[in-house]
């Protein structure tokens, strides 16, 4: 066990909710957290059978997992799955919001059907604030807790990214939630805070960084790819009792490598 602290100042385990837990990087950060001790729900939309043999997989190494069926952009689900996760573990010490539909092939933003545009938008920006708004009180009355959003590399110097404009105007308004949110939060002792992944590409996003050393495929400057295991291990880090101090901060985990404009180096 490491100084991340998953028992409480009680002794009692204590819990986190992830979207977009099932596959990608909120798999890799789940897997770390449930290694470390903590109790950990899973929001997936479809992943119904990958849900299920990760459910075995932690069952068989005596770890408490809870995977649910739970669209973060639909309110009725986001309030569904936050009342199943206090119902199993109670009130949730952290929240890893790692759900976000992404926009592929790059399309220019007037070619984007309107119906996509609702869904980037949803999935990443107004799913972001939902839980946020439907987790805050809880957590302010337990005199603690921890908001993790994801974004994009660059995303805190809004930069322009010709194709994705949709889901970059999505994620800064995640971080500038993020930014808004810590200093609103920090009285309550809840710090908020924005992860920004560099080009983690499958399938190392729920990979190690054993794994990444073992490949020079899409290597950033500091001379690998990244892992999820990079992800996780802020994530980790950013859960501890002792790491209250960092609040409102955007993060860029990405080796080096400038993901839009190719070259920072």
């Amino acid at each position: 066990m490491t100084d991340c602290g998953a028992g409480d100042r009680l002794g009692e385990p204590r819990s986190v909710l992830i979207t977009g837990g099932v596959s990608g990087l909120g798999r890799a950060v789940a897997e770390r957290l449930l290694a470390l001790g903590y109790r950990v729900t899973v929001t997936h939309r479809t992943a119904h059978a990958k849900a299920e043999s990760f459910a075995a997989q932690a069952t068989g190494q005596g770890q408490e997992l809870l995977t649910l069926a739970a669209d973060a952009g639909e309110e009725a689900a986001a309030r569904a799955s936050v009342e199943a996760h206090r119902h199993r573990f109670g009130v949730p010490w952290a929240f890893v919001h790692a759900a976000g539909p992404f926009l592929t092939p790059q399309t220019a933003f007037a070619d984007v059907e309107i119906g996509k545009l609702r869904e980037i938008v949803d999935g990443n920006l107004w799913s972001a604030m939902l839980y946020a708004h439907l987790l805050l009180k809880d957590m302010r009355s337990q005199r603690g807790g921890r908001l993790i959003f994801f974004g994009f590399d660059e995303a805190a110097e809004l930069p322009a990214w010709p194709g994705r404009a949709v889901y970059a105007a999505a994620k800064s308004g995640v971080l500038s939630l993020a930014k808004s949110l810590a200093e609103e939060e920090a009285p309550y002792g809840i710090t908020v805070n924005a992860i920004c992944p560099g080009d983690i590409r499958r399938p190392l996003k729920e990979g190690t960084i054993t794994q990444a050393r073992g490949t020079d495929e899409g290597a950033a400057p500091i001379g690998r790819p990244g892992s999820g295991e990079d992800i996780a291990r802020v994530v980790e880090f950013l859960l501890a009792d002792d790491s209250d101090f960092l609040t409102g901060n955007i993060i860029a985990v990405d080796g080096g490598l400038d993901v839009i404009h190719k070259g920072r180096g």
